[in-house]
C-alpha cells in the first residue's frame, strides 16, 4: 500500500504531540495524514477520546492506517469495536503501561486495562528498553496478545521530542517498509 492509497490518522498521546515530535513532522509530510483532535489534551476523558477517534475512522473515504503514540495507542485498543470503516494497519509507538500505578501522570491509568484480543487488522509496535512510561516486557506481553509484530528501539526513551526523536528517520523507514506491506 502507498500513502497516498489510505487516511493516515495520526493519534497523538497526553498533551498532544508538539510542533518539532515526529508525528506532526509525518503529518506535514505525508499528504493523506490528519491529525487526530481531541478537546482536551492535559486532561484526558477514555471515552472522549475513543469516541473522537472512532468518528474520524468511521468518516474516512479509504482504508485507515492508524499511527498511535503513547497514550493515542490505548485509544485506537479501546476504539476498536467502535470501527464501521477497514482498519488497513496500525503502527503503535511506545504504549505506556495503563495499569502501573506508580507511573505519572496517574490519570493515564484511567485508559486501561488494555482489552488483549487479537487485532483484527495487522499491526506493528514499535517499543523502547527504557521508556519511563512503561517496560519493554509490558510492550512484548500486550503485542504479543494482540498479534502485533514487535520491534525492540533499544534504549529511545518515549520515543518522543524530549528524548531526541524529532525527526526520526529510523521510525520512519520502518513506517514506510509497514505501509508497503499493507493491503489496500
Amino acid at each position: 500500500m502507498k500513502a497516498s492509497d489510505a487516511d493516515i490518522l495520526i493519534v497523538p498521546g497526553y498533551t498532544n504531540s508538539g510542533p518539532e515530535h515526529w508525528q506532526t513532522r509525518w503529518e506535514q509530510k505525508l499528504t493523506t495524514a490528519r491529525r487526530v483532535e481531541q478537546a482536551e489534551w492535559s486532561k484526558p476523558v477514555r471515552d472522549e477520546w475513543v469516541a473522537r477517534l472512532a468518528h474520524e475512522v468511521n468518516t474516512a473515504s479509504r482504508p485507515v492506517v492508524l499511527v498511535a503514540h503513547s497514550l493515542g495507542v490505548p485509544t485506537v485498543i479501546h476504539a476498536i469495536p467502535l470501527f464501521k470503516n477497514k482498519i488497513a494497519g496500525a503502527f503503535f509507538v511506545a504504549p505506556p503501561d495503563v495499569q502501573n500505578a506508580e507511573i505519572r501522570p496517574k490519570h493515564l491509568m484511567t485508559f486501561g486495562p488494555y482489552p488483549r484480543d487479537p487485532l483484527p487488522f495487522p499491526s506493528m509496535t514499535i517499543a523502547s528498553r527504557n521508556d519511563p512510561f512503561g517496560t519493554y516486557e509490558h510492550a512484548d506481553d500486550i503485542a504479543a496478545a494482540w498479534g502485533s509484530l514487535l520491534v525492540d528501539a533499544g534504549e529511545s526513551g518515549h520515543i518522543n521530542t524530549e528524548s531526541g526523536h524529532g525527526p526520526w528517520p529510523e521510525g520512519t523507514m520502518v513506517f514506510a517498509q509497514f505501509l508497503s506491506r499493507l493491503k489496500p
